[in-house]
């Protein structure tokens, strides 16, 4: 009768269409400094979690020296910003254990790999994976475009090319232009992708589909939101990843409590608030089916 119940219960999450909400800007600072008190609260345990991105993009940092391929460094850093969303879904389980009042050791966070959920993220991560390799597609047929087959030999014959040349320069404006479209596709399909398919169990379209709404009716939060998570991740990777260490927790955090604000919780749930914000949330009603 319980098994029943609960398969009852997926499927209604599956088919329930979420409602969105209008945040403010000041409803995206509430949801980052949550996710600063999340990290905080057991920053020992985030940090070793944390620590597996920083040393995938060292590991591949040298493994592209090694390969001679020194004009893919810039876009594999900057494009692995594109999969932050799927690496940070271990804090996004530690965030929601945390507000259900589960035990929030890290080595729940990676409990999500093993639930009923992980074919629905994984399509998800799939789709990120592939506009990532795409990315990195365009950046070679970018570079060889401009400066054609010959590849420097050494950071400092690539660093002369891009930085004193006009191709250099035009590589460095198109670059940031393309990669910057990319950006925003990214956020646009996974502002709350992930945390509503651990919440609710739904379907990988829904679940995109919920998002590009939540974006569409708060283009500027959410214009914020992307920005705080850009400038948070260039300054992590400037620090030779180093500070990525605490930048992906925080915004992985920070990422379930926007969600929260985004999405009107089912019934008996409720997002976590700081303080009030200046405006009250105004839900927008889904359209009815025809």
């Amino acid at each position: 009768m319980e098994k029943s119940r609960a398969n009852a219960g997926v499927a209604a999450g599956q088919t329930a269409v979420p409602e969105i909400r209008k945040i403010t800007t000041g409803d995206v600072m509430d949801a980052l400094w949550h996710g600063f008190d999340d990290f905080w609260e057991q920053p020992s345990h985030y940090v070793f979690a944390g620590l597996i991105y920083p040393i995938v993009m060292i590991v591949l940092a040298v493994w592209v020296s090694g390969q001679n391929v020194l004009p893919l460094l810039y876009p594999l850093a900057t494009g692995f910003a594109l999969l932050g969303p799927f690496v940070a879904l271990i804090f996004y389980e530690i965030s929601r254990r945390k507000e259900l009042g589960l035990d929030t050791s890290w080595k729940h966070g990676f409990e999500v790999f093993r639930s009923p959920v992980l074919p629905s993220v994984a399509t998800v991560g799939l789709v990120l994976g592939v506009l990532f390799v795409t990315w990195l597609i365009v950046a070679q047929v970018l570079f060889v475009g401009l400066f054609g087959d010959s590849t420097p030999t050494s950071l400092t014959a690539l660093f002369y090319e891009i930085f004193t040349t006009y191709d250099g320069w035009l590589l460095i404006i198109a670059g940031n232009v393309i990669g910057f479209l990319f950006a925003i596709e990214v956020l646009c399909i996974t502002v709350v992708t992930f945390p509503l398919l651990l919440d609710r169990q739904t379907s990988p379209n829904r679940a995109i589909e919920t998002s590009i709404k939540a974006t569409l009716a708060n283009p500027v939060p959410i214009a914020l939101w992307g920005l705080i998570v850009a400038v948070s991740l260039a300054v992590g990777i400037a620090t030779l990843f180093v500070g990525l260490v605490i930048v992906m927790p925080v915004l992985g955090h920070a990422t379930w409590h926007l969600y929260r604000k985004l999405v009107v919780p089912q019934a008996g749930r409720s997002a976590r608030r700081r303080a009030p914000t200046a405006a009250a949330a105004r839900p927008i009603r889904s359209p009815k089916a025809t």
